[in-house]
């Protein structure tokens, strides 16, 4: 979607019989057929459903399992177990969040506590962790702050001390971003790094402000998405000397329609022109705002 490429029917049909034999009969999906139910791959299943925008991939959702998996997960900590017996980190907390609120169920019910656990998880740093008391990371930022915005809470959180850790990130000689400090550039923190931005604005907007022209170097960025990143054989990777792989090329493409947004505010341009445009995330969910939009007035109706 994000290519704004046809998807054909045949294939549309097969993964939506797929994702249904992987929906476990007391709610939410598991790594693959028959497996336990998972918080991951719930969020990726229903998101993929979301993505087509078709009434047939989202009727296959059962609203009302799905639900009752996403309740047995919650811990009074206010955290949320990944599955049955699993752990809880930060992963869960937004897998869960972001199924729910996609697909129209209310979030108020699931939503005790869960703010708070979420800024007992920033880090001096100014990131957030896994879990409280650890390192900032990433991933678990993107994580926290798209969670406080799902929740409406975002101003619980030390604002300043989280700026300074996401926008000191990107690397100054690369252009992409690293997860933590001291570590290496990585194409995937494109997105779970850059698309914090957008959240941040979307917040900053409500009260009159927006950094949307100066928060990231969004070129810099592209550039290294671009070059660093994409492979001469079609897919994108981690670094150069890493070998392609999809996750890595969902994520960095995900995080240059980010970049492009900005650039285009910025500049009026993108690096390559027009012919490099993808197609606007909603960066939230991680689906095209147009999959978004088609969800949320189909689960409106149903």
């Amino acid at each position: 979607r994000i290519l704004d490429a046809d998807i054909p029917a045949e294939t549309v049909d097969n993964i939506i019989a797929f994702l249904k034999s992987c929906e476990h009969p007391k709610g939410g999906y598991g790594g693959g057929p028959g497996q336990l139910a998972h918080l991951a791959p719930t969020y990726a299943a229903v998101m993929c459903l979301v993505s087509f925008q078709k009434e047939e991939a989202l009727k296959s959702i059962n609203k009302e399992t799905l639900f009752n998996f996403l309740k047995t997960c919650k811990h009074e900590s206010g955290g949320f177990y990944m599955h049955e017996g699993g752990e809880i980190d930060m992963r869960s907390a937004y897998c869960a969040l972001a199924t729910c609120e996609v697909v129209g169920l209310p979030l108020e019910e699931i939503s005790g506590g869960v703010a708070e656990w979420i800024i007992s998880c920033q880090s001096y740093e100014g990131g957030f962790g896994g879990e409280p008391y650890t390192e900032a990371h990433g991933g678990y930022t993107f994580c926290a702050v798209a969670s406080l915005v799902l929740l409406n809470r975002f101003r619980l959180a030390d604002l300043e001390s989280l700026l300074r850790w996401a926008t000191r990130r990107q690397m100054r000689y690369e252009g992409g971003f690293q997860g933590r400090t001291n570590k290496l550039v990585d194409g995937c923190y494109s997105f779970w790094q850059g698309a914090i931005f957008p959240l941040l604005d979307g917040e900053m907007e409500r009260e009159g402000k927006s950094w949307e022209k100066g928060l990231f170097e969004a070129r810099m960025l592209e550039e290294y998405i671009l070059i660093g990143c994409q492979s001469v054989h079609g897919g994108f990777r981690d670094k150069p000397d890493k070998p392609v792989d999809l996750y890595h090329t969902c994520y960095v493409l995900s995080g240059l329609s980010v970049a492009q947004k900005y650039s285009l505010a910025r500049d009026g341009n993108i690096v390559g022109g027009d012919v490099n445009m993808l197609v606007e995330i909603n960066p939230v969910f991680n689906v095209t705002v147009a999959s978004e939009r088609f969800a949320k007035e189909y689960f409106t109706k149903h």
